[in-house]
Order: structure tokens, then C-alpha cells, then sequence
């Protein structure tokens, strides 16, 4: 066995740091953190703020084995990553473990080559108790925030929402921006683009300085032009430089990820992860731009010897934000020498990262900018026409010219020809086009993420998983935004004459760009009525800089938490006790038919159209917001539109057919098959015909394809991929098979081993009591309908074997299940009592208002 035990969090991690220690060292993976927090519960003393750490229940075996090798081991390295959750998870291994101070040693390194390693073990270091400490504080205070946030959500809008520190204030952010946008006002006026010709008949593009506010103004403008001798007032040639960008950090290779390969957050982390882990680039989770000596000595060679001494300029840059703490160097290669990886994927990522940290090593681009002014002193105002040449490419050599988000759709990058001043030019065009102003645009991930880091919001560890929590908690989404249609004038000058037009043009539409949900919306106004101080970005950004504090050893995370709490809970009981319930109610008319109000509000399952109150004494009716509709902007006519879904149509073959909208979105009925409505397609406009098209495409989807021991096979595709289906089983299809033309062999092959899976699947089976004994990926279970339930230990405290659960009775079983859910077999004639059920609540709800 060997002496020494390395400790590190992913197997990834651990065979590649294998690779660079003998015989002497063996290297194990922690799996990330052994212990944490609670999954059931607050798990923390709020009298002391101690929190109650526990093993998993899936880790419990992995300690074991870690204990066992920790035994045989003379020396044990904790290896996880350098920052706080890397520190906190060393700290975590120590005293689960039972590691003693001199039996153990804390090593670091940003990077997995063998150097970084080797340097690692001769430079050991003990757990910063500092930096555990802010981990601690972070994951208490987060965990209190929500834990007590989240009830009163359950109370005062429905159940099963949750808030938290750093996602509510991200959802704030989206929710705000959307209601800029709804609340702008666009404002209309001319801008003029003309065309001229020199006396070589070369084509100068040029703008006119001002724009127009009013037609009149661009159409007179326009008549004077007809008549104007054009000349070139003067002519201006600049020198200018451009700077490469500082290398990655953590958001802005998020950032740039996203613009340049369209990856999202979650995946450019992902396969970062992967990259350092296989020692290719150094550790991503960093907010600093700094590079070693020896990164800036390997660039300055590669450049040197790629592109020639001229090309190299090394520098080192400065991290602007003075909290960055998470890591020592910028995102770069661990070795310039390998320019590309085999991974198509992973290479992707790795030359944005390897031309990156190469673009910020060598010298500026040298540019010529020319600025010529055409016009004629009787206008009023001048145009003006702008070039660039590139002189010298110097960093954009190797990383090329990026346009951002923000950039004019106009490439200003154009050489333009020689004039000189006084000469004259003819106009071949000018157009007068009618622009609107646009509001701010909506966020991506990535302009989340920027926005997140500018208010100093959350750290590079928390960016990834904040976005996807409130998409998973489904606040904001990515839904695509139909775009709204308005006439716009265009006026063109061409040969001496006017032509007028009017177009249309759309506006507002929007792809991949997050928008909030109606219970988004709703949630983030009651938490920004009721929980300013938790909401506003200063507060936020300061308990980060708390954290930062608490890392450098300057606050003591305990005081910091007794502070925070003394003025949170208090608001808390406030806020339960005396907030209105919230449900975005939103007044839209009243319906011309019955008279009543006419209610734009969240209901038990979602977004809702309501007519009628609810304690009137004829109930309400509903009805479900199509997607794309929302709470916040239906109109009354929209909204009682609704209530002509569904609506019937005429029999087709034999079976009802009719138009609705439902849980996952319109669709046609018939007989008893939902079909989807395609996306996009008004359900009220679905006529007979368009109903019995969309009935024979579904039919034509299901034929069957093939059969198997006569019976027949269909595909699909569903949420987890290509499918067949065959009597009640579903098939997935890997992609080692052409899903579009399956052969016979394919199907059969396909069934059996699905067959033959089924076969091992069950152990014992009672069909008629919907019981059986099932083999499971952890050992075999109980399953009694949907639920699963555990197969208690025998008598002698040992497990039972598969071969022996074949003798088990089937009382022995309802045994089992009735230890574990006493009412599992209570008979359930209770439909029928449930209409008694709901009148005694409403019944009991009068006299307790007596009462009080």
C-alpha cells in the first residue's frame, strides 16, 4: 500500500494527477463534498449559527472506503481546489476523517501538470481556517435566507416556490429590465445615408451628422439636395491603436463563449472543467487577470517564433475588481506548446482560451482612421464618411476582430478612396428612412452574468448554477418573443427625383434572451415590497465584501451572522404576520355578456383568466393564458377570447374532434389523442380543415414502422430522445443507430434487449395488486403503483439475496410496505368524499371568522 493518500475532488482530477506521482502516492477522489448541509431541515443552531453537517447517504460508503485507506496511509495530501468551496471540502475530509494535524498536509495548485504538482507537494501548507470560514458564512446565511424566505412565499402566493440571496436579485434584474421595456416609449426620426461618386465613379458611404426629427424637415432637406453641388470639405487621416483584451476570467469567458460559439453558461463551464481537469488549461474559477512569469515567458516564445519578434509585447494586467480572490492567475494553457486538443468540443473552448491569453501578450493593432466631411455650405448639415485600414494586425493576428452586442450593425471598417478637399462629387443615393429608438435589450446569460459581476453580485463559482436555478424554479425562461409590425417612411433621392414609400417593418421580437414568467413577476414584487433591504444589489454586494472579509481574516463569520440575522428575522415575522396575499390580480374590464369583472391573476395551476369573484355566489369561471400571453400585459379582448376554447368541430372518421388549450399548450382533440398545436399557430384560427391536416400528420407520425411477432412498432421522439414503441414499452434509440431509416435487424435487436432487461427487471410480480419485487441500479426494491419503497434487513440484521426474495409472500411484502406508509393500503373510495371534504373547510372558515 502506498504511504502517501492524495485527496482531490473528481476522478477526472485523480487519474490525471496519478499520472505524475509514483509508486509512492495513491490518488483518490472525494466525489466533491463529503458532508454537508442537511437535505431535510434548516440544519443550523440559530442561537449559535452552527451548523449541523451530515454525511449523505450516497457518500456513506465512499468515507468508508476513504477511512479504510486513510489507515494504511503514513501521510494524507488534501488536494481539492484552491478556493473557498475547495478549502472548505479539505477541512470537511479532516474531521470526518479524523485527520490529524501531523498526518495531513493542505496542497494547491492552479494548474495539473506535473511541475504545478511536484512544486505543490514541496510547498505544503495547513487548511486556512480564514477561507473555510467564509464558505461557512456563505452557505449558512444562504441556507437561512431561504429557509425562511421561502414559507412565507408558500403562504402569501402557492406552494413550492423558493427565493434566495443571489437568485432573487438575478430574477429582479430580469423583471426590471422587462418592465422597461414594456414602460418605453420609442421616438421616432429620419436618418439620412447617401452614396457618392467620385470622378472615377468609386462609391463613398456617408451618414448626415444630424438626424430629423419631423418628415417635413428630411423631405426639404432632400429637395435641396437635388439642386446641391457636392464637394469634399475636408478630409482627416488619423493614426489610432486598438489593445488586446486582458486574458479570461471566470465571467468573461462566459461572456465570450456565448458571443463567439454560442455556448451557455452551464456547458462553458462544463467542458472548462473537463480542460483543467485533463491539465490542458489553468484552474476556471477565478475573477483575476494576472499571468505567472513563466505564462508570460511561454507566450512571448510561441509568439515569437509563430508570428516574429515584432508581434510580441508581454504584459501583465490588473484585476479591477479588488475583492478577486477565488484564484492567483487568469483562465490560460497550461502549455503554449499544444495548440489544439483532439476533442472537437473541448477544442473549441480551448483555442478561445490558448488565442486569448496569446492576443493579450503581443503588441497593439496600428490602425489609420479617415474621416471625410461632404457637403455644401448652402445645407444646413454636413455627411460624414469613416475608414479604417489596418496598418499593423499586431494581437489581432491571432484572435481576429470581435464584434460585441452594442456594436452599430454599420462595419465602419472599410477603406475608403482617395479625394482631396474641394473636390466634387455626384450622389448616386441619399435616404431619408424613418428609425425608431429601442429600449434596452433584454438579457442573455451572458449579459447576466456581466451585469451580475458589475454590481459585485455573487462570485465566478455561483454565476452557472444561479442561472439555471431560476430557470429550474421556472421565474424567467427563454421563450421566444413574436415580434409586433409598424409603418415606417422611407424617402429616396435618386437621379433628381423623390420616391416616397410606406413599409412595414418588425419590431420587438427577441430569441434566447431571458423574459420572466407571470409567477416570476409576482414573486419578485412581493419580495421587493416586503424584503427591500435582501433585494437591493448594495445590500447583496455587501455581504460578498463581508465574505471577502471574513476570507482575509478581518470579520469573525459568527458576528457577522448574529448582525444579519437580529435585523432579518424580525422582518420575517413582520412580513408573515401583516403582508397581503399576492397573486398579481391585475383588473382587466368587465365582461359585456354577464357584467362581471374580469381578472388577470396567478391561480393554483398558473396564469389565469378569471370572470366573476370568488365569493360571489355562481362561481367564477377560468381560463388558462396561451404561451406568449401574460399577466402583466393581456388585454380585455384577449382575455375573453379565451373563454371560446374549446370549442368544438365536426366528427372526423368517426371520432369528436375539438380545439383547446391546455397544461403543455394548444392542441386538437380527437377521439381521446391530444395533438399539439404547432408552435406559433392561433388555436382560435384552426379551422376543420386545418384540424383534420394536423390529425392525418399525427397519424402519418404513428404509423407503424414495422412490426415485431406480428404486433406493430412505432417511433417518436420524446423528451429524453428518439424512440419505438412496441405494445406498452418505450425503446430509446441510441446514436449508434440511423434513427431515420431503422432496418428490421435494428427494431428486433433493439426489442429483445429491452425484452430481455424487462425479464431481469422483476424478481416477483403481483399484476392484479400492482405490487412487485424489482431489481434497481442500488439493489432490489419494493414498487406498490408508483411508489418505491426499501426491503428491510432479515431477521439475523443481514441483507436479503435476489434468489431469496423469490420465496418472499406476498403478505410478507404488504408487510413491508404498510412499516414504511401506514395508509398504503387504506382503501381510497375517497373521490366521491372529497366534494363533502371541500365544504367543510369553507364551513369551518365562517365561524373562525365569528371567533375572532
Amino acid at each position: 500500500m502506498s504511504k502517501n493518500l492524495v485527496i482531490v475532488e473528481s476522478p477526472a482530477k485523480a487519474k490525471t494527477i496519478q499520472k505524475y506521482l509514483g509508486k509512492d502516492f495513491e490518488v483518490k477522489s472525494s466525489f466533491g463534498h463529503i458532508r454537508d448541509l442537511p437535505k431535510k431541515g434548516m440544519g443550523i443552531d440559530l442561537a449559535t449559527f452552527s451548523p449541523d453537517y451530515e454525511v449523505s447517504a450516497d457518500k456513506k460508503k465512499l468515507v468508508a472506503e476513504l477511512k479504510a485507506a486513510v489507515k494504511k496511509a503514513e501521510m494524507v495530501w488534501l488536494a481539492s481546489d484552491e478556493d473557498r468551496e475547495g478549502e472548505a471540502i479539505a477541512w470537511h475530509l479532516a474531521d470526518e476523517l479524523k485527520l490529524k494535524p501531523e498526518n495531513r498536509k493542505r496542497i494547491v495548485f492552479h494548474e495539473i501538470t506535473k511541475n504545478a504538482i511536484l512544486k505543490a507537494i514541496e510547498n505544503p501548507r495547513d487548511i486556512d481556517q480564514n477561507l473555510v470560514n467564509a464558505q461557512q458564512a456563505r452557505r449558512v446565511l444562504d441556507r437561512i435566507v431561504g429557509f425562511e424566505m421561502s414559507p412565507v412565499l408558500w403562504k402569501k402566493i402557492k406552494p413550492g416556490l423558493s427565493a434566495g440571496r443571489v437568485q432573487s436579485v438575478a430574477v429582479r434584474l430580469i423583471v426590471e429590465r422587462e418592465k422597461e421595456i414594456r414602460e418605453f416609449v420609442p421616438k421616432a426620426s429620419f436618418k439620412l445615408d447617401g452614396i457618392f461618386l467620385n470622378k472615377t465613379e468609386q462609391e463613398i458611404s456617408a451618414k448626415l451628422k444630424k438626424d430629423f426629427e419631423k418628415e417635413e424637415d428630411a423631405e426639404k432637406f432632400l429637395e435641396k439636395a437635388k439642386t446641391t453641388e457636392f464637394k469634399v470639405l475636408n478630409v482627416e487621416t488619423r493614426p489610432g491603436i486598438r489593445s488586446a483584451s486582458a486574458p479570461f476570467t471566470t465571467s468573461t469567458l462566459q461572456q465570450e463563449a456565448s458571443s463567439r460559439l454560442g455556448y451557455n453558461v452551464t456547458n462553458t463551464m462544463r467542458l472548462a472543467q473537463r480542460l483543467y481537469e485533463e491539465g490542458y488549461i489553468t484552474y476556471m474559477r477565478t475573477d483575476s487577470v494576472n499571468l505567472s512569469q513563466e505564462a508570460i515567458e511561454g507566450a512571448k516564445k510561441q509568439i515569437t517564433s509563430e508570428y516574429g519578434s515584432e508581434y510580441s509585447s508581454p504584459r501583465n494586467y490588473t484585476t479591477k475588481s479588488a475583492s478577486a480572490q477565488e484564484a492567483h492567475e487568469a483562465i490560460r494553457p497550461t502549455d503554449f506548446a499544444v495548440k489544439s486538443i483532439s476533442d472537437v468540443q473541448l477544442n473549441r473552448l480551448y483555442q478561445l482560451i490558448y488565442k486569448r491569453t496569446l492576443a493579450s501578450q503581443m503588441a497593439n493593432a496600428k490602425i489609420e482612421k479617415t474621416v471625410i466631411e461632404i457637403g455644401n455650405a448652402s445645407l444646413p448639415q454636413h455627411f460624414e464618411a469613416q475608414g479604417e485600414v489596418i496598418i499593423f494586425d499586431g494581437f489581432l493576428k491571432a484572435y481576429g476582430i470581435v464584434k460585441t452586442e452594442d456594436d452599430d450593425e454599420e462595419n465602419n471598417e472599410k477603406l475608403l478612396p482617395k479625394v482631396s478637399v474641394g473636390e466634387i462629387l455626384s450622389y448616386k443615393k441619399i435616404i431619408a428612412s424613418e428609425k425608431f429608438t429601442r429600449p434596452s435589450a433584454r438579457y442573455t446569460e451572458a449579459g447576466l452574468v456581466k451585469k451580475l459581476e458589475e454590481l459585485g453580485i455573487g462570485r465566478p463559482s455561483t454565476y452557472a448554477p444561479t442561472i439555471q436555478t431560476i430557470q429550474n424554479r421556472e421565474y424567467v425562461d427563454k421563450r421566444e418573443i413574436d415580434p409586433h409590425t409598424r409603418e415606417v417612411v422611407k424617402m429616396s433621392l435618386i437621379k433628381d427625383k423623390i420616391k416616397k414609400e410606406v413599409l412595414e417593418e418588425k419590431f420587438g421580437g427577441d430569441k434566447n434572451k431571458f423574459v420572466p414568467t407571470d409567477i416570476g413577476e409576482v414573486v419578485n414584487d412581493f419580495l421587493t415590497d416586503n424584503f427591500k433591504e435582501i433585494l437591493d444589489y448594495g445590500f447583496t454586494a455587501r455581504v460578498e465584501e463581508s465574505f471577502d472579509e471574513i476570507a482575509n481574516g478581518d470579520q469573525k463569520w459568527k458576528e457577522m451572522m448574529t448582525n444579519f440575522y437580529s435585523k432579518f428575522h424580525p422582518r420575517i415575522e413582520d412580513v408573515e404576520e401583516n403582508a397581503d396575499r399576492a397573486n398579481g390580480d391585475r383588473l382587466l374590464g368587465v365582461d359585456p355578456k354577464t357584467g362581471k369583472n374580469v381578472h388577470a391573476r396567478i391561480g393554483r395551476f398558473g396564469a389565469m383568466i378569471q370572470i366573476g369573484e370568488t365569493e360571489d355566489e355562481e362561481k367564477p369561471i377560468f381560463a388558462s393564458l396561451m404561451t406568449g400571453q401574460n399577466i402583466a400585459t393581456i388585454s380585455l379582448a384577449e382575455a375573453l377570447e379565451l373563454f371560446k376554447l374549446p370549442f368544438e368541430l365536426d366528427e372526423f372518421e368517426g371520432q369528436g374532434v375539438s380545439v383547446g388549450v391546455g397544461r403543455f399548450g394548444p392542441y386538437v382533440k380527437w377521439g381521446e389523442t391530444f395533438i399539439s398545436i404547432p408552435k406559433g399557430e392561433d388555436p382560435l384560427a384552426v379551422s376543420q380543415a386545418r384540424a383534420e391536416e394536423i390529425i392525418n400528420e399525427k397519424k402519418k407520425a404513428d404509423a407503424p414502422i414495422a412490426t415485431y411477432k406480428g404486433d406493430p412498432v412505432t417511433k417518436g421522439t420524446g423528451r429524453f430522445g428518439p424512440f419505438i414503441k412496441y405494445k406498452d414499452l418505450f425503446i430509446n434509440v441510441p446514436k449508434k443507430y440511423n434513427f431515420e431509416s431503422l432496418s428490421q435487424s435494428d427494431i428486433n435487436e433493439l426489442i429483445d434487449a429491452k425484452l430481455e432487461k424487462e425479464a431481469n427487471r422483476y424478481i416477483q410480480q403481483w399484476e392484479k395488486e400492482k405490487i412487485s419485487i424489482e431489481n434497481g441500479r442500488w439493489g432490489p426494491f419494493v414498487k406498490f403503483g408508483k411508489a418505491m419503497f426499501k426491503i428491510p434487513k432479515k431477521k439475523d440484521d443481514t441483507k436479503y439475496e435476489a434468489e431469496e426474495l423469490k420465496d418472499v409472500s406476498l403478505d410478507e411484502v404488504k408487510k413491508w410496505i404498510t412499516d414504511q406508509d401506514k395508509n398504503a393500503f387504506v382503501e381510497k373510495k375517497k373521490p366521491a368524499a372529497k366534494k363533502p371534504a371541500a365544504k367543510k373547510t369553507t364551513a369551518v372558515k365562517k365561524p373562525a371568522a365569528k371567533k375572532k
